[in-house]
């Protein structure tokens, strides 16, 4: 298949995937923060941080190197698969002794119980992930969304079901548990690839090689990510942690569906053409303004409408969570842009610098911290806009002079299109203040503002003839 409609088909199937996946998950998290408190939801958020590291520790950063790879051959798949499958019963048994530890820094014993049963995960994911990355260096999303959404069904009716019955944070636990395992087991069913018993020590050393520096940089990545979660759950109350933790997951959801979908295309395409930068260049300008077009308007929209949004979709309950969120969206609009320029050094093989990029934001993120956490918690959110958008100036400092795509220059491309967001943005507030007929109908304002919103940014973006504009125009067309 060409390279350009081999790329077109992976970002239809991974969006049918994402937003499939998505949709259902954004679904059952309504009916679930129905019938949950915000505490219980702050628990499970508790643990993230383990899940991530132990994670990232398990894959060691092979699954990428093989995706860079090219050509890999059994071998380098049936080494890569043992090294995952021991370091996730390596991983699995520490947390599962640390788990009093871990319950002792928060202080919620419940978290003994909670850690030891949901980090199973790790084993049951280890069992798939080179099947994973094989469909992924296909491009074959088309396979991975027939797996992802009947697991998610399946496990979400158990887990609303649970939430129903009285069960309380552990239907959040067994719904993860029960979609990780089904997930896990449905890749061996349609996966053509077995492992052989081999385990080369030169194949490993070169993946290893590599993985290093990507392990020890998402290492730092889960750390100081979670490190809002850590502090506002050692430092404030569950019911907090509660608030931010739906706040952020609802801020995702856009971010996931666009910014990551194509994330997902981006890092097999980029490694595809490493070798011409120039080509490089012209495809990740165009992927890059095509997110920023997608993104910012979709964020900046839902912070305005939050209010109606948040008392609509969960109830009055979670109307403390707003203000969080408004904040998390204004720091999401840079998220998936920061990981494309990473994408970068990855596919030209400079793992190292990556590291060192991580450790000079994460330094960031340390100072902010230590500073923000004195003065409350929206001192912490706020802080986490600041360092997201000096992860931008690092990240594209660095990349660019590998693609010739300078800070200064990437600003200049995105800014037209933030800049069009929020002017439609401030327009959108006006009108939903000169409504008063519909204060009391969030539905209304909801479907009022949205439609407003949308006919003032695409038209304007359409008659002002920016590029992401026809660029999405003709890929509809394709499709």
């Amino acid at each position: 298949m060409p390279l350009k409609k081999q790329v077109l088909s992976g970002v239809f199937w991974t969006f049918s995937q994402q937003f499939g996946v998505q949709g259902i998950s954004f679904l059952v998290s309504i009916i679930l923060a129905r019938l949950l408190q915000p505490e219980e939801f702050g628990l499970v958020a508790m643990i993230g941080i383990f899940m991530g590291i132990g994670a990232v520790l398990m894959d060691g950063g092979l699954g990428q190197s093989l995706i860079r790879t090219k050509n890999p051959d059994q071998e380098d798949f049936s080494t890569v698969f043992f090294f995952n499958l021991a370091g996730s019963i390596i991983m699995y048994g520490l947390v599962y002794l640390a788990a009093p530890l871990i319950a002792d820094f928060f202080e919620r014993e419940i978290l003994i119980n909670i850690t030891r049963l949901y980090c199973l995960i790790f084993v049951f994911n280890a069992f798939s992930a080179v099947q994973v990355t094989r469909l992924t260096k296909k491009m074959d999303f088309k396979t991975q969304m027939f797996i992802k959404i009947p697991s998610l069904i399946i496990s979400s009716a158990v887990g609303i079901f649970m939430a129903y019955s009285g069960f309380g944070v552990w239907s959040l636990v067994w719904m993860a548990l029960i979609q990780a395992f089904l997930q896990s087991v449905q890749y061996w069913l349609w996966s053509q690839w077995r492992p052989s018993l081999v385990f080369s020590k030169k194949k490993f050393r070169n993946h290893f090689k590599f993985g290093l520096n990507l392990t020890m940089s998402g290492l730092l990545d889960v750390l100081f990510t979670n490190a809002y979660t850590i502090m506002i759950g050692k430092f404030f109350t569950a019911t907090q942690l509660g608030y931010y933790n739906r706040a952020d997951s609802l801020k995702q959801f856009p971010v996931k569906n666009i910014g990551v979908v194509l994330g997902k295309v981006t890092y097999p395409l980029f490694a595809s053409i490493q070798e011409d930068t120039v080509r490089l260049k012209r495809v990740y300008a165009k992927i890059m303004k095509m997110v920023i077009y997608l993104v910012a308007p979709t964020l900046i929209f839902m912070a305005v409408l939050a209010e109606p949004l948040f008392r609509f979709l969960l109830t009055d309950k979670w109307l403390p969570a707003v203000p969080y969120f408004q904040i998390l969206c204004v720091n999401g609009i840079l998220y998936p842009i920061n990981g494309y320029n990473l994408n970068i050094l990855n596919v030209l093989g400079r793992s190292d610098l990556f590291l060192r990029l991580e450790i000079i934001k994460k330094a960031l993120i340390v100072v902010v911290l230590a500073v923000s956490v004195n003065f409350g918690i929206f001192a912490l959110l706020y802080g986490s806009v600041f360092t997201s958008i000096m992860a931008f100036f690092i990240n594209t400092r660095y990349s660019g002079k590998f693609i010739n795509y300078s800070a200064w220059e990437q600003t200049k491309d995105l800014a037209p299109y933030i800049g069009l967001a929020l002017i439609c943005g401030a327009i959108l507030f006006m009108f939903d203040l000169l409504i008063p007929t519909a204060k009391n109908y969030d539905l209304v304002r909801l479907l009022l503002g949205s439609l407003v919103g949308c006919i003032c940014y695409f038209g304007s973006s359409f008659l002002l003839k920016m590029s992401a504009t026809s660029e999405l125009i003709l890929l509809i067309k394709r499709k």
